[in-house]
């Protein structure tokens, strides 16, 4: 049984798949909008909301959390400025996972595109 098991682990140690994680999402705030696989798409998105949800409340805590998750001040200073303000009325599901028709080349994975609502 599968209790308490959140979480897909993706074939890699914690430190290897936080730091995947962490640049995932990195990039998912710099760019807006990344394409990887329909699994890692999943599971950055429930970190990406809660992150958005911190930035939401705009004191320096937030924005001190958004740095230390993120080790990337561009993309903390663009998530607490930018990103969070556009969201403040707006009550979960800033992103969407949209699943791509294509399969990657070399393994065959379901690909999909990750974006902000």
């Amino acid at each position: 049984m599968r209790h308490l098991k959140k979480g897909k682990k993706f074939h890699r140690k914690k430190g290897q798949r936080a730091a995947l994680l962490k640049g995932l999402l990195n990039n998912l705030i710099l760019k807006e909008k990344i394409q990887t696989t329909e699994v890692k798409a999943k599971a950055l998105k429930s970190k990406a909301e809660k992150l958005v949800t911190i930035a939401k409340k705009q004191n320096l805590s937030a924005f001190r959390t958004a740095t230390s998750r993120l080790s990337n001040k561009k993309s903390a200073y663009k998530l607490y400025h930018e990103i969070a303000p556009r969201y403040l009325q707006r009550h979960g599901g800033y992103l969407r996972v949209i699943k791509s028709a294509k399969t990657r080349k070399g393994d065959g994975a379901r690909m999909a595109i990750l974006e902000f609502v």
